[in-house]
């Protein structure tokens, strides 16, 4: 984890952010293919899934932040972001006592809450490269947050769809973990 945190000159930001983004893919595919498997109820397997996706979202705030100008507009928001999954991570560890419904309620609220910071973070690195996935991903998470509540309150939820959501997430730093490297290149 040290290649990823420490004091890092501007220019190394975009290589650092290169490779939180692949670490951030593959978590994702991973976590979204054991959450598949684990089936559609809540089990010991899939309410640790659930409570470590906010938990390692934390963690990668954490580094992304290391490796900007801790005077950056980004940096805020992504405090915000280490809050929201913090308490994210205790709400769904609360949730998951209640059954699926209270999951879906509360992955919904971070979903939407946390798109909306993705997309500021995004909106303010756009110079950098790299950024339209991570804008669009904030919109589309905004959007499946929303989905996420409604589909709470019907007659069979699943949580197959929060592996969907993070795979597609997954998607979209994958995307920019390549978009940020083209960025990075000499002109």
């Amino acid at each position: 984890m040290d290649t990823l945190v420490g004091t890092a000159a501007p220019t190394s930001v975009p290589v650092t952010l290169r490779k939180l983004y692949l670490v951030r893919f593959a978590f994702a595919a991973v976590w979204a293919a054991l959450l598949f498997a684990s089936g559609d109820s809540l089990n010991p397997l899939s309410g640790a899934l659930l409570v470590v996706y906010p938990l390692f979202d934390v963690a990668c705030a954490v580094v992304d932040a290391r490796s900007v100008n801790a005077n950056a507009g980004p940096v805020r928001g992504l405090y915000v972001n280490m809050a929201l999954s913090a308490l994210t991570g205790v709400g769904l560890a609360i949730a998951a006592a209640s059954g699926i419904p209270a999951v879906l309620r509360v992955w919904g609220a971070w979903a939407v809450t946390a798109g909306l910071v993705q997309l500021v973070v995004g909106a303010a690195r756009r110079r950098m490269g790299g950024q339209w996935p991570m804008i669009a991903g904030g919109g589309i998470s905004v959007l499946a947050g929303a989905s996420f509540v409604a589909q709470a309150g019907k007659d069979d939820p699943s949580l197959r769809n929060l592996a969907g959501y993070a795979f597609l997430g997954g998607v979209f730093f994958l995307v920019s973990a390549l978009r940020v490297k083209r960025a990075d290149k000499p002109a």
